[in-house]
């Protein structure tokens, strides 16, 4: 790939090919932790010319309140982080420990492209025990000290709510603005994202791995790992 040249963004096929082999990447290497998984959703009349339109879901997902310091701490990699369930489960990198309140929060993820930016977008939504949304100042008080104060000082990270697009019902996001911008700077100062034959392998994780933050979601070591080391 000319990086040079490159916008930074993925086309509406990239996007698809790159979100099952993130799917994929991840389920490999991370088997004890909660699966992304595929929603393929063909919506009426069809906005895209890929035959698999859809979507990349993370349900149920535990959201902690780590200080900066916790954070600074923790490598960004998460290690001692959980994923919520009735059960016990084995320690999951992938997801966030739970919260400090007595009540738990559930928070589901959806990366979805974006076809006015042409990029992928983080979409979210967090709710009580008993399905009750939260609005996004309680949410706030659950952000990791330092993305609170990213959002307010960042000028390409903020979030917004409006409809999920295959949902119809009102989602948060994280707004897609000066992404490209940012990915073609990442990929430009880090020779390693482009040792593999297809960048578009490692364009949703490295992407993850800095939007992520500000909500907390982490990318488990192994599979940072898999594609800064191999």
């Amino acid at each position: 790939m000319d990086v040079v040249n490159w916008d930074g963004t993925l086309s509406e096929k990239d996007f698809y090919l790159a979100a099952r082999t993130f799917a994929e990447k991840w389920k490999s290497l991370n088997t004890d932790f909660p699966a992304w998984f595929w929603v393929p959703f063909r919506k009426q009349p069809p906005v895209s010319s890929v035959e698999a339109e859809g979507y990349l879901s993370l349900e149920k997902i535990c959201l902690p309140g780590l200080s900066e310091d916790d954070y600074e701490q923790d490598g960004h990699t998460g290690d001692e982080e959980t994923s919520c369930s009735e059960s016990e489960g084995p320690v999951d990198s992938a997801t966030l420990v739970q919260s400090t309140n007595l009540e738990v929060h559930y928070y589901d993820f959806h990366m979805v492209y974006s076809y006015s930016f042409k990029v992928p977008v983080l979409y979210f939504r967090a709710y009580s025990g008993d399905g009750q949304p939260l609005m996004l100042d309680e949410i706030e008080k659950e952000l990791p000290a330092f993305s609170s104060k990213e959002l307010l000082e960042s000028k390409w990270t903020f979030i917004t709510q409006e409809e999920h697009p295959y949902l119809n019902r009102p989602w948060y996001k994280l707004h897609p603005c000066g992404t490209g911008e940012w990915m073609k700077l990442l990929f430009m100062g880090d020779a390693a994202l482009l040792k593999h034959g297809n960048w578009t392998e490692t364009y949703l994780a490295s992407w993850l791995s800095v939007v992520g933050q500000v909500v907390g979601l982490k990318i488990p070591r192994k599979m940072l790992n898999h594609y800064y080391q191999s």
